[in-house]
């Protein structure tokens, strides 16, 4: 595993013993890795692996202290979801997804639905989709919302789901706000009040249980919705002006070097008890040769990641928001730790022969590698903005959501 990031004090949380919790995911990894295959084959974390989770609380590790939260830096995320997605691949995904949605929630709603979802009594998990395919309609007191979404990772484990929906105008079309653009609400509701329409087999990724679900007429109470595109912090300001995108960077990129690792580590393993005589791999000057490129790359990538989220954190700590440049350098580390880690596998993949042919770990990660490089979030277009932006083509722009857009 990776050495562990200091981090400054005075704007994170203090409550929680983070090395505790990196402790309690070296105590379960036994159990993450003897229950990965079944639930690959599964297609969602059986009862033991979340069970061995749960004490981690991941829906509230970025959330405010004041509101039950543990309030971890962006970094401390990094460093969990990588030790987690080190031993099971699908139970770092459903806990990377829990701390995203989670922290979204807990950053953009207002504080009368905060006092319902994260209060000392509750134990609330947070799933669902931020693409908006289905609308929401005004009715006293709230919203009707009606539609289908895909990929709601870990939504099996979770108590609410965290859904984006077009606002009808009152004639069955998206409303619009004043600047001419559509309006998108990120609405909250208990899932048992969806139909969990299944839909999830896939190349990888399976354990994550991304299925689809739908909505008839869910009713949205007014203070459970916050506009996804356009969301102001409601607490901790600095932090939360990374918005929905920022936050979701760090999920996904914490899975992707966590996986990375995990492969190249195995492979080693492999080619280590393939010695003593010409032909084995472990005597091939071309595989260890390919190793270290790799494995160079690999820890370059991630140095890379941690580079930029330290700056990130610096800004925070200081009272700044997340500037543009900032959340370009996001994307590009996100991109990054992707590309390096799909390098990696093929690698391994090819090199490794029979043995990652067949199921177990290597072929595992490998599926669920070119699964994860294939998100949205890591797209060539959002590289493509980024790479504008750093470059001074596109200086005088600002993100919303995915896109790098003109300032008005």
């Amino acid at each position: 595993m990776n050495i562990s990031v200091r981090h400054g004090q005075g704007y994170w949380g203090t409550k929680t013993d983070f090395a505790a919790l990196l402790e309690h995911v070296r105590k379960i990894g036994p159990v993450l890795e003897e229950n990965a295959e079944e639930n690959d084959r599964l297609g969602r974390l059986n009862d033991a692996t979340f069970a061995a989770l749960k004490p981690l609380r991941m829906s509230h590790i970025f959330a405010e202290e004041k509101i039950g939260g543990a309030q971890l830096s962006p970094t401390q995320g990094l460093e969990l979801i990588e030790a987690i997605t080190y031993h099971s691949g699908g139970a770092g995904w459903v806990s990377m997804v829990h701390a995203c949605i989670g922290a979204m929630s807990a950053a953009f709603l207002p504080d009368s639905a905060i006092g319902r979802l994260y209060g000392p009594d509750t134990e609330n998990r947070f799933s669902g989709q931020g693409t908006p395919t289905g609308m929401l309609k005004k009715v006293d007191g709230g919203y009707l919302l009606n539609g289908k979404w895909s990929y709601a990772s870990g939504i099996h484990h979770a108590t609410f789901t965290h859904t984006a929906a077009l606002l009808d105008d009152g004639d069955g079309h998206p409303a619009k706000d004043e600047n001419g653009d559509v309006i998108v609400l990120c609405a909250h509701a208990p899932v048992e009040q969806f139909d969990l329409l299944g839909n999830w087999d896939v190349l990888g990724l399976n354990a994550t249980g991304s299925i689809d679900y739908g909505a008839k007429d869910v009713f949205i109470a007014e203070d459970m919705v916050f506009p996804i595109l356009t969301a102001e912090p409601q607490r901790l300001k600095e932090f939360f002006s990374l918005g929905v995108v920022g936050l979701a960077a760090i999920g996904h990129s914490g899975w992707a070097i966590g996986a990375s690792r995990r492969i190249l580590d195995d492979v080693a393993k492999f080619a280590r008890a393939k010695t003593g005589r010409a032909g084995l791999l472990g005597e091939s000057e071309k595989f260890w040769y390919d190793f270290g490129r790799n494995e160079g790359r690999v820890r370059a990538a991630r140095a890379f990641l941690f580079e930029v989220w330290r700056d990130v954190e610096k800004s925070i700590e200081a009272g700044d928001r997340v500037s543009t440049r900032q959340i370009s350098l996001v994307h590009l580390a996100k991109s990054e730790v992707h590309e390096a880690g799909v390098d990696a596998c093929q690698f391994v993949y090819r090199a490794a022969g029979g043995a990652s042919l067949r199921r177990g770990v290597m072929q595992r990660i490998y599926r669920e590698m070119l699964t994860a490089a294939n998100h949205f979030t890591i797209n060539a277009n959002i590289v493509t903005a980024a790479g504008r932006e750093i470059g001074g083509i596109w200086s005088d722009r600002k993100w919303q959501f995915y896109d790098l857009i003109e300032k008005k």
